[in-house]
């Protein structure tokens, strides 16, 4: 009974692939020109992740910092892709995310709490390599692998965290091309992930030298990011 269950799941897979018939194709050389060009818009949400260290205030208090929620932000940019051959291209993505993150301290004993609202506007220059399917009737999905160079315009100084200005993420994302009549719509997801250690150790900037406590509780911290993306080419 089983191999019959089987045999028929496959038959009826079988049988939905092959039932999928050639249509006509929207656009049927626009991949095979050399350069293309395009914008982008899309949503995003910010990440902050930190090592804390435990370190021990002279009263003895033990903070720790944590991001309990995150808030969506906005994206826009434009796009340059250079052909490589049939199933690969270079892309160069200028983009502009505006976002922010709520960032808590807390005392490990007495519940006390200190928040700061760490509001960013990262410009980001991502190369990328795509690495596309074959295409079947107006739609084709991919893969893509790259790195983002990344400066943030809107650090702010003397308050309990501080983060260095510069990051470069790796990023890795799935995505897929959609042949519409006159244009190509590309959704795309990705995740990135910053190889620095952004957090700002040397506090000159702090008139109040109590809050140095909070740098001074945090071993490392490293940005991440999810970003949902809209292509019209």
């Amino acid at each position: 009974m089983k191999r019959i269950v089987l045999l028929l799941i496959v038959s009826l897979l079988t049988a939905g692939v092959f039932a999928q018939k050639r249509k006509v194709q929207n656009r049927p050389y626009i991949d095979q020109r050399v350069w293309h060009y395009g914008f982008l818009a899309g949503i995003h949400m910010q990440d902050l992740k930190f090592v804390n260290n435990g370190f021990v205030t002279e009263d003895g208090q033990v903070w720790f910092a944590d991001i309990p929620e995150y808030s969506p932000g906005f994206s826009v940019g434009v796009l340059g892709e250079l052909y490589l051959n049939q199933y690969m291209s270079l892309r160069l993505i200028p983009t502009l995310h505006f976002g922010d993150k709520k960032v808590i301290f807390r005392e490990q004993t007495s519940g006390d709490q200190e928040s700061q609202n760490v509001k960013s506007a990262y410009l980001s220059l991502p190369i990328n390599v795509k690495f596309s399917a074959e295409r079947f009737n107006n739609y084709r999905p991919y893969a893509v692998l790259g790195l983002s160079p990344t400066y943030d315009l809107s650090v702010k100084k003397s308050r309990p965290l501080l983060v260095k200005p510069f990051d470069c993420y790796i990023e890795v994302g799935l995505g897929c091309d959609l042949y519409l009549p006159f244009f190509k719509l590309i959704p795309e997801l990705k995740f990135c992930f910053g190889l620095s250690n952004i957090l700002e150790k040397n506090r000159t900037d702090l008139t109040d030298k109590s809050l140095m406590k909070f740098t001074e509780s945090i071993g490392k911290v490293k940005s991440r990011m999810i970003v949902l993306t809209f292509y019209f080419e």
